[in-house]
């Protein structure tokens, strides 16, 4: 598998959305993995408060792991990063900043995208060695407080908001200086047929690339 920070970096760049599967089981993950893949995902995280959550990392990474960015979501204590790190994933993602949380992934060579809704918690989480920011909930944090924080921020910094995003949407957010997004329920929810999941999944890689540029 290649360097985990560097196919982050390309994963990234190449479409800046990450696919949140809330609620995934481990006997569909691989099937809503190939379509999220096809639509031109490169990014997907699992949820640890998922069925059987570290099943579904470890099938991803063993079908996927070389050429997407697989990872955990909801990550809250050190015990859940190093079994993340125990699936061969790398990809740390927390609904909130944490010391010791921070701190164990980038011991372990993680790549670690705390929430954070203020621009107290963004540098704290930057200090900490933090990869990018999630922004989080989108709906308090409105593009007029992203365009705010993306004036302030280290000009390198990746910020995704989640919560909320929509295809209809998103441009707003870009204009205001978000590099990308992570897509929650409208993308995926339990009982969601695969093929509602590839044309929602279409419909935002679509929306996305109605522009030229992407981010900062």
């Amino acid at each position: 598998m290649k360097d985990a920070n560097i196919l982050w970096e390309a994963c990234i760049k190449q479409m800046p959305l990450i696919a949140i599967l809330r609620g995934v089981k481990p006997d569909e993950v691989l099937a809503v993995g190939q379509f999220l893949v096809d639509a031109g995902f490169t990014s997907i995280e699992v949820p640890l408060n998922s069925p059987r959550p570290f099943q579904s990392i470890e099938l991803l990474m063993r079908e996927f792991g070389d050429s997407v960015i697989i990872g955990a979501g909801t990550v809250l204590t050190v015990d859940d990063v190093n079994q993340t790190f125990d699936t061969g994933a790398k990809l740390i993602i927390a609904p909130n900043f944490n010391d010791n949380v921070a701190r164990a992934a980038q011991q372990g060579g993680g790549i670690y995208c705390p929430g954070v809704a203020t621009p107290t918690e963004a540098f704290n989480a930057l200090d900490a060695g933090a990869s990018a920011l999630k922004l989080f909930p989108a709906e308090l944090v409105s593009p007029v407080v992203v365009k705010a924080m993306r004036a302030v921020l280290p000009a390198n910094t990746s910020l995704f908001p989640v919560g909320g995003i929509s295809p209809s949407n998103m441009t707003t957010y870009l204009e205001a200086g978000a590099t990308g997004f992570g897509i929650g329920s409208a993308l995926y929810k339990p009982g969601k047929s695969v093929d509602a999941i590839g044309t929602a999944a279409q419909a935002f890689v679509g929306a996305l690339k109605l522009r030229p540029s992407v981010g900062q």
